[in-house]
């Protein structure tokens, strides 16, 4: 039985007071975006009452007081998962951005026509499309790692994958849409025998798992902060240093650049090569609590709870008739997805809406994963350490009423 305090987590969770259509607010759509605790909210409320400045350029207190905080949340992300130096860790709008970021200036940097980029095939949409715009102004070749029936990836046909003409690997650590949680660092170990860089998107398992980019040994990982309980609006690239010294910078603007002269330009050293203009300053520091939230329950406890979520979840759907779960890798994380005989995702996730429940409902930006189950989309209830059996019983009894329904 869990000693997993989850009560005391939910009374830090405002939102989780809420009632929907009269009922509690049961929450089941955290693959999508986490809640916030009151000391992430509490944390953006004093920013922007007693401190909000401009970072880096002033000498004023309040930019003194506001750039020594936004700093103070880029060492926390680099001890949260890791990193060697807190110059590795660039600021981002998020994970989406992360990934364009390598595509836009690794990519053009280094791959030209009839190179190759590797991913899976239970890629987000965020891991696809950016390189598949790269791929056309390039000429470089788009491949993919198949996976079985199971949600899992094929992982005899790798080698074969990995050529002298992959110049990236970019793979999920965990997928959004099926839950699969891949072994990432034995992924990461094949490419580089073969000196070919990877790339994680860790946006699904960084609030679910604890990450060591220096265990791994990847060359880039890329997150959102609003799936960590941080607010939305920031996100992070974490990059060996040696990779982004090398690259080109993406944007343009202040605070990226030493010295700008009409005829050229002096850029700053790392990280700030890559944050041009005015960052989300507020949010940034925020980020920094929600870390400062969830070691202090620590990344094991919520991983053993989640798990045993999940474990709880998946029993009690296979045991409803007509309940198709899609994806049962072994190794998951606490993502549930599934289709009903005769009901469309969408009327599942509309009539458990009437009941107060929160969950998912289409293709999750993967749709060549619904493709390749030959399912239009799939209903989708991920769970987070702020949910319980007892809101999951909830849950399959309002799924059992639904089939009654529809007989």
């Amino acid at each position: 039985m869990s000693t997993f305090p989850v009560e005391q987590i939910r009374a830090d969770f405002p939102i989780l007071a809420e009632r929907i259509r009269n009922k509690p607010l049961i929450y089941f759509d955290n693959a999508a975006t986490c809640h916030k605790p009151q000391a992430v909210i509490d944390s953006l409320v004093h920013v922007y009452s007693h401190e909000y400045a401009n970072v880096h350029r002033g000498v004023h207190t309040l930019s003194q007081r506001t750039s020594e905080k936004f700093e103070l949340a880029r060492e926390k992300v680099q001890h949260f998962i890791n990193a060697a130096s807190d110059k590795e860790i660039i600021f981002v709008r998020g994970a989406t951005e992360a990934i364009n970021l390598v595509a836009q200036t690794f990519g053009k940097a280094n791959f030209k026509a009839g190179d190759e980029i590797l991913i899976s095939a239970m890629e987000h949409h965020a891991n696809i499309v950016p390189w598949q715009m790269l791929c056309q102004e390039t000429g470089a070749i788009l491949k993919v790692l198949p996976m079985d029936h199971q949600g899992e990836l094929i992982l005899a046909e790798l080698d074969a994958l990995l050529t002298d003409k992959t110049k990236l690997f970019a793979i999920t650590q965990m997928s959004n849409a099926l839950g699969t949680v891949n072994p990432v660092k034995q992924l990461i170990a094949q490419a580089h025998a073969k000196n070919i860089p990877v790339l994680v998107d860790a946006a699904q398992s960084t609030p679910h798992m604890l990450i060591d980019v220096q265990d791994l040994e990847c060359d880039f990982l890329v997150f959102s902060g609003h799936k960590l309980y941080a607010p939305s609006g920031i996100g992070v690239l974490y990059g060996k240093q040696k990779i982004l010294e090398a690259m080109p910078p993406y944007q343009g603007g202040g605070d990226m650049i030493r010295k700008v002269t009409f005829t050229e330009t002096d850029y700053n050293s790392l990280p700030y090569k890559f944050e041009a203009g005015t960052p989300s300053i507020a949010d940034t520091i925020a980020l920094g609590t929600a870390i400062d939230y969830i070691q202090h329950i620590g990344m094991a406890n919520i991983a053993a709870y989640e798990a045993e979520l999940l474990e709880y979840a998946t029993e009690q759907a296979q045991a409803i008739n007509g309940l198709r779960i899609i994806g049962t890798a072994k190794e998951k994380g606490a993502i549930l997805s599934f289709t009903l005989d005769r009901i469309h995702p969408h009327d599942i996730g509309t009539m458990l809406d009437s009941l107060g429940i929160a969950i998912r409902a289409g293709h999750h930006c993967a749709m060549p994963v619904m493709d390749f189950f030959e399912v239009p989309a799939t209903a989708r209830a991920s769970f987070a350490m702020y949910n319980t059996k007892a809101e999951i019983d909830v849950l399959m009894q309002g799924i059992q009423s639904l089939i009654e329904v529809f007989g």
